[in-house]
């Protein structure tokens, strides 16, 4: 049987953008029933107009009649007949939508100020899922102007080598930008990174939190300083976390510091760390390193007396997928107007462009020679 004797059939040229039209019956299943509405004036008001309009080749004239005789499957009567449009969304369900890795609604930001300050701890967890393990918490300190798809994947990284390589079990990870008192080129005001960091993990992360104390001291704080910080507010105040295998039914979480290649071999630059600071950290609380393109941080190790000395208590990292993100870099292409998308989260670009961040120019020398 020839398909063009078929009642429902329409020849392609007669269609025109009635061709285009969806049925109720044929929106997809994985979303909402959307508004139709008569808004384009392309469509002829009934089908009748449609075959005797300019859409309708005089080679079609044949196909009149038997048009006529009913509407064709899968196009909708004259009466019903729509554009499928995008529903208009309420501003909350739009902010909703648009903000996928927002702060969620019931987690406590960052205070601004000091005398405010609350220690984050919602994603701590309160109890070793494996007993035979030691728990684990890790610290990144930096400057996160802005906060990168490299400062999250650098705690994933160290999770798959604790899980594999250690005893310990990571119940928790911290960010803490640095106070302003740094004095870094490139570096945005404090509470603009420590709201960017809020941005970027707590969306896309079930484990990971932002620690304002460091950015709201009055005074540069020594990473040293910050890791005695954690210590107090997990090991002495909050008594480490819940154990029944041990005596007293709590056990103490072991703080390590997690940094970049390069923020290692600065140790090596003289007047950059003191050597009692370098011992403190290194001595009791460790280091996990994660290797980055041109930093040798097996040599340097080697090389450096008291890095060698703790070498039991520093554990080196290699990327399986090189990622050498920098934010060094993300804030050049903003200020060139260039995309910065999929190096940082969309979130944290927007905030970016909307509190007009990373404008002002830096030294060549810094732009070249950075890699935080």
């Amino acid at each position: 049987m020839d398909p063009r004797n078929a009642s429902n059939f329409v020849p392609p040229s007669r269609l025109g953008d009635i061709g285009r039209l969806m049925t109720a019956s044929k929106i997809p299943d994985n979303g909402p029933i959307q508004q139709f509405m008569d808004t384009d004036e392309r469509f002829p008001s009934d089908v009748a107009s449609a075959i005797n309009s300019e859409q309708m080749s005089p080679s079609d004239a044949d196909w009149k009649e038997e048009f006529l005789k009913g509407i064709p499957e899968g196009i909708p009567p004259p009466e019903t007949r729509r554009k499928f449009i995008v529903p208009e969304l309420s501003e909350p369900e739009y902010v909703k939508a648009m903000h996928l890795e927002e702060v969620p609604g019931n987690v406590k930001r960052q205070s601004s100020v000091l005398e405010e300050y609350q220690f984050p701890d919602h994603r701590l967890s309160t109890q070793l899922r494996d007993p035979t393990k030691s728990p684990l918490v890790l610290v990144a300190c930096g400057s996160f102007s802005p906060i990168t798809y490299l400062h999250l994947r650098m705690f994933e990284m160290a999770l798959d080598a604790v899980s594999d390589q250690t005893r310990f079990e990571v119940v928790g990870g911290y960010y803490s930008p640095v106070s302003d008192h740094y004095m870094k080129s490139g570096l945005a005001p404090a509470p603009h990174r420590v709201r960017m960091c809020e941005l970027a993990c707590e969306r896309t992360s079930s484990w990971l939190m932002v620690d304002a104390w460091e950015s709201l001291q009055p005074r540069y704080q020594r990473t040293a300083h910050v890791l005695d910080h954690f210590n107090y507010e997990i090991n002495v105040k909050r008594r480490g976390i819940s154990c029944p295998s041990v005596k007293g039914g709590r056990r103490g979480v072991k703080i390590m510091l997690l940094a970049g290649g390069d923020l290692i071999e600065s140790m090596g630059e003289p007047n950059v760390w003191l050597d009692e600071d370098l011992k403190h950290i290194l001595g009791r609380y460790g280091c996990m390193i994660v290797e980055r393109t041109g930093a040798d941080v097996r040599s340097f190790l080697l090389s450096h007396d008291i890095m060698y000395e703790n070498r039991h208590n520093v554990m080196v990292i290699k990327q399986l997928i090189y990622n050498d993100i920098s934010s060094t870099m993300v804030r050049l292409c903003i200020r060139r107007n260039m995309s910065v998308q999929y190096l940082t989260p969309s979130s944290v670009i927007r905030y970016i462009y909307e509190k007009k961040l990373y404008l002002e120019s830096e030294p060549v020398k810094l732009v070249l020679g950075n890699k935080d």
